[in-house]
């Protein structure tokens, strides 16, 4: 079976802006494996473009791809692009879910409406337009993006607005002390979690911030890629976010979540900026996580693809075989 690959340009319903910038598209591959499909997500921060995954792709294409050996011709993967990798370990399940005739959550032996709710991002922005964004929402779980200087003011505005439930996001954009100064007056109005609060690969940091008792539980996002990193941030952290362009797939990502919950860790299911494809695939695992932040599809304007739907902020996962995603007629 031949490996094929497909660049795409997603576009943002508005600007996506974190702590690591802004952008108003993100340029994305889709990959086929015979009928099997996946997606890859180049997300600059991660060290991915469109251009590293296409060189990895091609470099790589050259086999008699088997989704039934599916374990051994992943571990025969070279280093190099964890999107790639993610986009052909997705295609290579979704092509074997086809040849068996099931979905994958079946395949997995498990039950998708025992996914938790999905949240939704509210981007970097002015005070006032993240409250407005977030009250027209209309949805019960909101994921805020910080990491810039109203960081206090986002939240007041946000709260003022809205009585869903807030989560954090910092993307790595608070030092140790303006974290430990500024979390426990965001504590105030009412948050689940804190999701990457200091720079990448500051563990030690994490660990010291955690053992401050500021009221609410931390999470590692960029630090986490691998089983291996859960690993690592044992006793550092509450909880992991699990995405599989970071993983490299669903087989690792698959480590990543039994070694959490070894570790005593809760598990957050995430995305990129991706596809209905990318998430699909990803909601498949939400019934083995605490949380989801799942929202890609509800974030971009030209979404080629059909697959998990939201029903508010439910999750209801296609019963086709495979992934269970279906490319759009227009």
């Amino acid at each position: 079976m031949s490996l094929t690959w497909e660049p795409y340009t997603l576009r943002m319903k508005t600007t996506w802006r974190i702590a690591h910038g802004a952008t108003n598209e993100r340029h994305n591959v889709f990959v086929r494996i015979h009928e099997g499909l996946g997606e890859a997500a180049a997300v600059p921060h991660h060290g991915e473009s469109q251009a590293g995954i296409i060189a990895y792709l091609k470099d790589t294409a050259e086999r008699d791809w088997d989704p039934f050996l599916m374990e051994d011709m992943l571990n025969q993967l070279p280093a190099g692009s964890a999107a790639a990798r993610a986009a052909i370990d997705l295609a290579l399940h979704d092509e074997l879910g086809k040849r068996l005739g099931q979905p994958l959550y079946r395949l997995l032996g498990l039950d998708p409406n025992r996914a938790p709710l999905t949240s939704f991002t509210i981007s970097m922005d002015e005070p006032s337009v993240m409250a407005e964004r977030a009250h027209a929402s209309g949805l019960p779980i909101l994921k805020i993006k910080v990491g810039g200087v109203q960081d206090e003011k986002v939240l007041a505005a946000i709260r003022q607005a809205t009585s869903a439930r807030l989560r954090v996001d910092a993307n790595a954009g608070w030092s140790r002390e303006q974290a430990a100064k500024l979390i426990p007056r965001l504590v105030e109005y009412g948050l689940e979690f804190i999701e990457q609060p200091l720079p990448v690969g500051d563990i030690e940091g994490l660990r010291w911030l955690r053992a401050k008792k500021l009221g609410v539980p931390i999470f590692a996002d960029e630090n986490v890629k691998t089983a291996k990193d859960v690993a690592a941030h044992a006793g550092a952290v509450d909880g992991v976010v699990i995405k599989l362009m970071k993983t490299g797939g669903i087989r690792e990502a698959l480590r990543a979540i039994h070694v959490a919950r070894a570790l005593d860790m809760q598990v957050m299911i995430g995305c990129m900026v991706e596809s209905t494809l990318g998430v699909t695939a990803a909601a498949h695992l939400a019934p083995l996580c605490d949380y989801a932040d799942l929202d890609g599809p509800l974030l971009i304007a030209n979404d080629p693809y059909e697959g998990v739907c939201y029903q508010g902020a439910r999750l209801l996962l296609p019963d086709r075989p495979g992934l269970g995603v279906t490319r759009k007629n227009n």
